[in-house]
């Protein structure tokens, strides 16, 4: 593994080895023992995009790896006034020694990372958001053991970056996903078919919360949709997780959502408080499995 740009890149083996390496990093978290794989190293983080728990987990693991963060939002550098992401990536590859990147299209992180000569994380792009499926799975089988067999619901919208890393592990890791969406939220056929593995899409929410394990959502509104807010509260009113919904899942079924969460919308103030220890689990584990990427790329990249 040279990045993480995409779960479609990965293999099972991958996968494993990254989420057996979380497991460890956790435990060891706090102790003299712990690793330091990036001793030595500066890492960049590019983010178009604005974060909280992205950010922190990142800049914190990089740390605590023994690098150093360089935060650089797009306000910073010069991709910000038009320069192409090649000619960044470029110049960063001769000075840093691994990048993060939070942006918005997917072909810019590929395109870095093809050019800059230096390991490359997608953070979070329109298309895909790995590094949160991963913490989800994490924190998962944490709770529920092997995700295999298990039924992962997603509730809401269906066609953004979240459900898509979700579809794309369902392929891999033989879990079934189903995702409650109307039809205009729905994935393409295409990613559908790219993803493969059982994934079931339906507009029936009661359907698709049938004796599920896990039940999931995200926001309603996605960054660069904000001009769309009224349209898509009218138009995804309903695909909420709340007691209706949870009545339909398994009695111990987890409440996961990635946050911010928007109370009252995609979910009710009282589901989430309920399932708050599960939704920040979910969200500490980020830091735990970003830092099992980092110290792998790092190993990859000394061979």
């Amino acid at each position: 593994m040279k990045h993480l740009l995409s779960i479609e890149d990965l293999t099972v083996k991958q996968i494993g080895e990254i989420l057996a390496l979380a497991k460890n990093l956790k435990a060891a978290r706090g102790k003299r023992s712990h690793p330091q794989p990036l001793k030595g190293q500066t890492w960049a983080l590019i983010f178009a995009k604005y974060s909280t728990r992205t950010r922190v987990s990142f800049e914190v693991g990089i740390r605590e790896l023994g690098g150093r963060a360089m935060f650089l939002s797009n306000n910073d550098i010069q991709l910000g006034r038009g320069e192409p992401i090649v000619d960044t990536a470029r110049v960063l590859g001769r000075m840093v020694h691994g990048c993060v990147i939070r942006t918005f299209h997917q072909k810019d992180v590929v395109d870095f990372a093809a050019t800059s000569g230096i390991p490359t994380i997608n953070a979070l792009t329109d298309d895909e958001h790995p590094c949160q499926i991963l913490a989800d799975i994490f924190t998962i089988e944490e709770k529920l053991g092997r995700i295999q067999k298990k039924v992962v619901c997603f509730i809401g919208d269906g066609a953004c970056n979240v459900p898509a890393s979700w579809m794309l592990a369902a392929g891999k890791l033989g879990f079934e996903l189903r995702i409650a969406a109307p039809r205009k939220y729905q994935p393409s056929a295409n990613l559908l078919k790219r993803a493969g593995g059982k994934v079931i899409v339906t507009d029936d929410r009661a359907k698709a919360a049938d004796g599920a394990d896990v039940i999931y959502s995200d926001t309603w509104i996605s960054m660069g949709k904000e001009e769309e807010e009224a349209q898509r509260l009218a138009e995804l009113d309903g695909y909420q997780i709340n007691d209706q919904l949870l009545a339909h899942a398994k009695p111990k079924a987890l409440v996961m959502h990635c946050l911010p969460a928007y109370r009252g919308k995609e979910i009710t103030n009282d589901v989430f408080e309920r399932h708050a220890e599960t939704i920040f689990d979910q969200a500490e584990n980020r830091l735990h499995v970003q830092k099992a990427i980092l110290a792998l790329l790092a190993k990859a990249w000394r061979r």
